[in-house]
């Protein structure tokens, strides 16, 4: 008989919880708002509610729980997003910091800067001149070149010019085509020069701004 009885009072209280999970279950009601506009409710989930924000209803017709996947997804994505605009924020601070102590250690004052800058164009000038000398020299090579061919014309010389002539007039070209691409190229390094000072000058104005703000 005692083990009848522990047997009834184990399964008992194994059932128990079974039954209030059960009762739990049924006493809560899915409700939501289908894509018609229309209200839809279930002890599960209604077909029309797959994908849509739902409700947990208890027995009294309260609410208990709002469940929206989509939203919650969409929630975290934005979360992430915002999370990953301030640490970008942040590196950029940081990098700007970067960029104004070493600009601090670099001048000393905007002077020194324009200093910089007419010492740079001053050899930019000169690599310009340079490559300017160097297309002049080709250009009197060919012009020497085109009188022997001349003199090879009238000399009633039969055949073709002499070979090292043509090779010679040739070369010319292509050195006179590459030197002046280099001399294009050049002139626009100037604009690249100021440019990259217009920067440095703009750079250490907002660095010493930002010195005195921290004293």
């Amino acid at each position: 008989m005692r083990v009848h009885l522990a047997v009834f009072a184990a399964a008992t209280l194994f059932a128990a919880p079974l039954a209030a999970h059960a009762q739990a279950k049924e006493a809560y009601t899915y409700r939501c708002t289908g894509k018609d506009g229309k209200k839809y409710y279930g002890q599960t989930i209604p077909q029309e509610c797959l994908g849509l924000p739902l409700e947990l209803i208890n027995k009294q017709g309260l609410v208990v729980r709002r469940i929206d996947h989509e939203g919650d997804e969409k929630a975290r994505i934005a979360k992430e997003a915002e999370a990953e605009k301030r640490r970008e924020a942040e590196t950029a601070a940081k990098d700007a910091q970067r960029r104004y102590r070493a600009l601090l250690a670099t001048y000393s004052s905007e002077k020194e800067i324009e200093d910089a800058r007419a010492r740079d164009l001053r050899e930019h000038g000169k690599q310009v001149r340079e490559v300017e000398a160097k297309i002049d020299a080709i250009k009197k090579r060919q012009q020497q070149y085109v009188k022997e061919l001349e003199l090879f014309k009238t000399s009633g010389a039969k055949g073709e010019p002499p070979a090292r002539l043509k090779e010679e007039i040739t070369n010319a070209n292509i050195d006179l085509k590459a030197q002046q691409q280099l001399l294009d190229a050049k002139k626009k390094d100037a604009d690249g020069i100021n440019a990259r000072y217009d920067e440095d000058r703009k750079r250490y104005a907002e660095a010493m701004a930002a010195k005195q703000q921290r004293k």
